[in-house]
């Protein structure tokens, strides 16, 4: 069973770990990545006790931005 549930929001951002950090009651930080966001992993863990958390956020928001066709300018052909 999940420590707690915390609104993303709730969560600080940390250039030093690349991830989303919200205070363990161990002193550590769970801990989740954005990249684990983005595949819809919703379970922040603290790297020095057994503890997790439940993210509550919205998996779109996260979402990789579809791939765009090629957008190039066809370049033009002389005709002789």
């Amino acid at each position: 069973m999940s420590y707690d549930e915390v609104e993303i929001e709730d969560m600080q951002w940390s250039d030093d770990l690349s991830a989303f950090t919200y205070p363990c009651p161990c002193g550590d930080l769970f801990q989740i990545t954005l990249d684990e966001l983005k595949t819809g992993e919703e379970i922040a863990r603290c790297p020095s006790c057994s503890l997790y958390i439940t993210v509550i956020y919205n998996p779109e928001d996260f979402e990789e931005p579809p791939a765009t066709e090629d957008t190039r300018i066809p370049q033009q052909v002389e005709v002789s």
